[in-house]
């Protein structure tokens, strides 16, 4: 296998992949322009799918959806999704010099064959080929990281396929809805946390929403990796376009995880953050003052009081407790009363 320069680590931050599975319609020239718009967005992987047709699929396997205008078959449309092992090297090239991780999900042994020459940052296994043992097991002893998708599996499924696997700490299984476009309901984020207490490895999210929030919120609840389709625009030709995001949401979804793992990690303790923010506290919170021109030897009522801005006097939780009190000095309306303004 290639050396690979760039690590698959999702311990340091949460990780946000942008998948182009089959958007680039069977253009290597125009995967490779995914590259670069994943990779200007700001995210640490692209990932793509790996199929030959005659090795995951037969002439006979029915459309999800009837929508190429140009493949009288599902099989002929995999056919033509198929790239040669030198334009998958250049692809893997492209994404190392751009900094992202290189991930491909494979549909076929002879598909791992592949892209063990290319050379992958980790191995993806689709929510469709979770149940292929052959395919787990080949790539969970790689010794690379892995990541599990389960959108069409069951726990007993999910724990089968975790049970085939290695090291938990090079593991992530993601929560994935297989229904293009997600909708909020079926998103199943509470998933998050039930996968990081049964398995002890990371969880992760991938969304076909159409939306960055999911993702988002699924940051905020633990998730160490979170996958997206990426589309040029709305208006481009392909099934996954309702479910994907654009360029610029990508942007907006990195730097919105990047903002909320740093605001996880950042635990903030209310007593100090109080204390290093006291000249702020003193501009925008009130003490007691004098409502009116008072007379020294005056016994305060609470009709004597009122509370204003700043704060350079007794707090206002005091003024109760100044009732009764007799006055020492005379205050002027709107002077701060001080306890050296009281008899004792």
């Amino acid at each position: 296998m290639t050396d690979l320069v760039n690590p698959f680590d999702w311990t340091e931050r949460p990780l946000v992949i942008g998948e182009v599975a089959q958007a680039h319609d069977g253009s290597v020239g125009m995967a490779h322009a995914f590259v670069d718009v994943i990779a200007d967005a700001g995210a640490d992987a692209v990932k793509f799918q790996t199929h030959i047709a005659a090795a995951e699929s037969r002439p006979s396997e029915p459309w999800r959806v009837k929508f190429s205008y140009e493949d009288d078959s599902r099989f002929d449309y995999w056919k033509r999704m198929e790239f040669a092992p030198d334009d998958w090297a250049g692809l893997r090239e492209h994404a190392t010099d751009r900094g992202l991780a290189f991930l491909s999900s494979p549909f076929s042994l002879e598909a791992v064959d592949l892209l063990e020459r290319v050379g992958v940052s980790a191995w993806k296994i689709a929510s469709g080929e979770l149940t292929s043992a052959p395919i787990v097991d080949r790539v969970a002893a790689s010794g690379l990281p892995l990541l599990l998708s389960t959108g069409m599996s069951g726990w007993a499924e999910i724990d089968a396929a975790v049970q085939r696997t290695n090291d938990p700490s090079a593991l992530a299984v993601l929560q994935c809805t297989s229904a293009y476009p997600t909708a909020p309901e079926d998103l199943g984020l509470n998933v998050l946390g039930e996968i990081e207490e049964r398995y002890g490895c990371a969880s992760g999210l991938s969304d076909h929403s159409g939306t960055i929030f999911p993702s988002l919120a699924a940051v905020t609840l633990g998730a160490r990796v979170v996958e997206i389709h990426v589309t040029m625009s709305r208006q481009m030709f392909g099934p996954d376009v309702p479910a994907s995001v654009t360029p610029e949401e990508l942007r907006g979804l990195c730097d919105g995880a990047r903002y909320v793992a740093k605001a996880l990690a950042s635990p903030v303790d209310k007593d100090a953050a109080a204390e290093r923010l006291t000249a702020t506290r003193d501009l925008f919170t009130k003490s007691i003052v004098a409502r009116d021109d008072l007379a020294a030897g005056t016994v305060l009522e609470l009709g004597h009081l009122t509370l204003k801005k700043p704060a350079d006097g007794l707090p206002p939780d005091r003024i109760e407790s100044l009732v009764g009190r007799r006055l020492s000095a005379s205050l002027a309306a709107d002077d701060s009363v001080l306890e050296s303004h009281l008899e004792d």
